[in-house]
């Protein structure tokens, strides 16, 4: 009875997963396999934050995988080496996985198609499983990929993309392998998560998927950047962790149609674009994608106020404190944030991109990497001295101040859009706040970053 090995990366779903359907259709019986690869811990990639979310999607996994009478198999060790163990197991012919754009996904790939080749096996691995576009199948005559996201957003919608695959009734698979239970995930990163952080799994990816398509698809294009409003889908998380495919969101976004659903096909364009630019460019994960000759400040107090939400800014400290307790922050108050430590403050974009990574459930390489550059202006944004005022955005994006109010409790008592410049209320209601003055005059730091640019 031949057999395939299923292995489960960012793609922690039965539905519209190649890499499982690859497997099933190639074998009589499969291996569900999670290896908890003891490589991550020194990449900086596993937190408690995305640890705990991990968990929680490989145990809802496990359960799916039993209800159609397979199991999933956990191994804890070096990938490579718990694949090829287990593919000599099951004596299976294949293994599947999907395809990444990391620099450690691709180091793990080639050395996983030589160890299985050596051995006699074949490795297949799948494209479209983490983005909607597979890396690399579209890009301009001659070149490698798209540096703009505007002509990449053209070609990408002219793309062909698969239907989405249904989640398989049965899965057969080799019963007599060896498993570490779920919480072996643990081990990767202890410590406490943060406490708002959200429940992880394809199951409640797919239950909150279904509640904002009812309620926030429609009125997305006009309230994206509705700070207090929260209204984003907040689906990131899962869409990181593979929970949710983002093939099955573009077509559910393009059969609904409307102003709404095309706004956010163009958010999940955006995720590919990140992606097609790693693929192409893997040292922008670390080194300026386009270098603007930068002589970054060192100030380890400007940092820390913040990181800690104290930077006497309450849209700038909202969102860092918003960060710090749910683990996650709306995408208009990073581009805040980010614009705040990399131009008015001056400091180096990848001191912000280990911070947010340190904390951010949904953080991964692409998206946090090329986003903090193109915050900074060394990535492929083509205007890279846009400065974001944090008092203009929040006259823009939070005018009753209630997102300030929600996450910066020493202002909750502060009416009005007074909220936004505590520094100029009386001093007397000042003293009674317990929150700092600014740390940096915005002008001066605007000025010191256009000397710095030239």
């Amino acid at each position: 009875m031949s057999t395939s090995l299923s292995v489960f990366t960012s793609d922690l779903r039965l539905s519209d997963n190649p890499v499982l359907r690859g497997a099933l259709c190639s074998a009589e019986r499969i291996v569900p396999l999670f290896v908890v690869d003891r490589g991550l811990a020194g990449t900086g990639f596993a937190v408690p934050n995305r640890v705990a979310f991990l968990a929680d999607a490989l145990t809802d996994l496990d359960a799916g995988l039993r209800e159609r009478g397979g199991r999933l198999v956990v191994r804890r060790g070096e990938a490579v080496a718990e694949i090829l163990r287990a593919a000599r197991q099951a004596d299976a012919d294949e293994v599947h996985i999907a395809g990444g754009v990391s620099g450690y996904a691709a180091r793990r790939e080639r050395r996983l198609r030589g160890a299985l080749e050596a051995d006699g096996r074949r490795l297949r691995v799948h494209g479209a499983v983490v983005t909607a576009v597979e890396p690399g199948e579209v890009a301009p005559a001659g070149k490698d990929h798209f540096a703009v996201f505007t002509p990449y957003f053209r070609a990408w919608r002219r793309a062909g993309q698969p239907k989405p695959l249904t989640a398989p009734r049965t899965v057969g698979v080799e019963s007599g392998l060896r498993s570490e239970p779920v919480a072996a995930v643990t081990s990767l990163a202890p410590g406490s998560p943060s406490p708002g952080l959200p429940e992880g799994g394809e199951t409640a990816g797919r239950r909150r998927m279904r509640s904002w398509w009812r309620s926030g698809l429609g009125s997305y294009a006009d309230r994206q950047d509705d700070l207090a409003g929260d209204a984003t889908s907040r689906l990131s998380p899962y869409l990181h962790f593979g929970c949710l495919s983002p093939v099955e969101l573009v077509h559910r976004a393009r059969e609904a149609g409307g102003a709404g659903a095309d706004a956010f096909v163009r958010q999940l364009a955006w995720r590919d674009f990140h992606h097609q630019v790693l693929a192409a460019r893997p040292d922008a994960s670390y080194a300026d994608y386009r270098p603007r000759g930068d002589r970054w400040r060192e100030d380890a107090a400007e940092v820390a106020a913040w990181k800690a939400g104290r930077t006497g800014y309450p849209l700038v400290d909202a969102g860092m404190r918003q960060l710090r307790h749910e683990g996650w922050m709306h995408n208009r108050a990073r581009l805040l944030v980010a614009s705040f430590l990399t131009k008015t403050l001056y400091q180096d974009w990848r001191i912000g991109a280990r911070h947010f990574l340190e904390l951010l459930v949904d953080g991964d390489v692409a998206n946090n990497q090329l986003n903090w550059q193109w915050a900074a202006g060394t990535g492929t944004d083509t205007r890279p001295n846009r400065v974001l005022n944090p008092l203009a955005q929040a006259r823009r994006f939070d005018p009753d101040g209630a997102y300030v109010r929600r996450w910066v409790p020493e202002l909750a008592g502060v009416t009005g859009s007074g909220v936004h410049t505590p520094w100029r209320l009386p001093e007397a209601e000042r003293d009674r706040l317990d929150y700092p003055d600014p740390i940096v005059d915005l002008q001066e730091g605007l000025a010191r970053f256009r000397r710095a640019r030239g």
